[in-house]
């Protein structure tokens, strides 16, 4: 038995890729839990670091050989032991996990008994504007917030509720920001409005709002959120998006990718000449031509020929207010 008070330390990985224009991480099915991020205890005895651990873990939980990865954040919050807990003995311990951001260009479905991709906006479907606002947050969202937000007892708690529904979702005219993934679901858990909420027992009575997407194991929808907020921030100041692109693709392609981390459509033409304008990609010289209609040609990141200079993300125009 695992001494009162014990800590460990789990590592988690959230995998993403864009596979034409779906977006997707990589899962993996649990028991009783649902769906979990891949995750495990750092053991020191066997890894000499923590990413040397994580992708130890990734390997045999999912059958994925990650490739780009980077640190996320650290979560500890209290009660997000499960199912962590299951697969080492900590007693009245407490679990701190170190969550790191993996990219892949590799869609391929793993071996049979490894990971899933699943579809990250079913998990977040009030995030995806790419045809237009997701009517979820008029019809379900919005009402129950307003609701909950006057709920509260204080003014001044009240107002405060409110403002905080206005700089997430919009509320009022406000402007949709992008990056807020992590905001928008810590609301909507306070609001007692995802099934994570019910079963944590941060909430009387289940969420009663459907189409919010399904639960995950333990805080694990939390760090998938802190995953894409990072991810939508980063795209535009540094050109991670290519670790998401095959070696050769077209501007076509390369703008779906986009369009599926930052959750909107982009002006095509705004987009291209901010790429020239940075010369992050060259052509090939060569065509593809199974795009439906006219042969495109196929381009490559020109990632030796900017190596040491200083790096910018992708433009990101709207095609339209949202």
């Amino acid at each position: 038995m695992a001494a009162a008070n014990a800590l460990v330390v789990g590592l988690n990985a959230v995998i993403l890729t864009v596979n034409q224009d779906r977006p997707q991480v990589l899962i993996v099915p649990q028991d009783e839990d649902g769906v979990a991020l891949p995750f495990g205890p750092f053991n020191p005895a066997e890894h000499r670091t923590f990413e040397i651990g994580l992708r130890r873990w990734v390997q045999e939980q999912a059958r994925f050989q990650l490739g780009y990865v980077e640190q996320l954040y650290t979560f500890g919050d209290r009660g997000r032991e499960a199912p962590v807990a299951a697969m080492t003995d900590i007693g009245d311990g407490r679990i701190i996990s170190v969550g790191y951001l993996a990219l892949t260009s590799d869609t391929s479905t793993p071996p049979d008994g490894g990971g899933l991709w699943r579809d990250w906006y079913a998990f977040f479907p009030w995030e995806d504007w790419r045809e237009g606002k997701p009517a979820v947050i008029e019809q379900e969202i919005l009402p129950r917030l307003s609701a909950w937000a006057d709920e509260a007892a204080a003014p001044g708690r009240r107002a405060t509720r409110h403002d905080r529904l206005k700089q997430t979702f919009g509320e009022g005219g406000s402007r949709w920001n992008e990056e807020r993934v992590l905001d928008r679901y810590e609301l909507l858990y306070e609001a007692g409005l995802v099934d994570e909420a019910a079963r944590d027992g941060e909430a009387d009575r289940p969420s009663g709002c459907p189409g919010l997407g399904p639960a995950m194991a333990s805080d694990h929808r939390r760090i998938l959120a802190t995953a894409l907020s990072r991810l939508r921030g980063k795209v535009k100041y540094r050109p991670v998006a290519f670790e998401l692109m095959p070696e050769a693709f077209t501007l076509s392609a390369l703008q779906q990718t986009v369009e599926a981390i930052i959750g909107y459509r982009l002006h095509k033409q705004n987009f291209r000449r901010a790429l020239d304008r940075a010369g992050f990609v060259e052509g090939t010289g060569k065509m593809e031509s199974q795009t439906g209609g006219r042969p495109a040609e196929l381009y490559r990141y020109r990632r030796e020929a900017l190596a040491g200079l200083p790096s910018l993300g992708l433009a990101t125009p709207k095609l339209r207010d949202v």
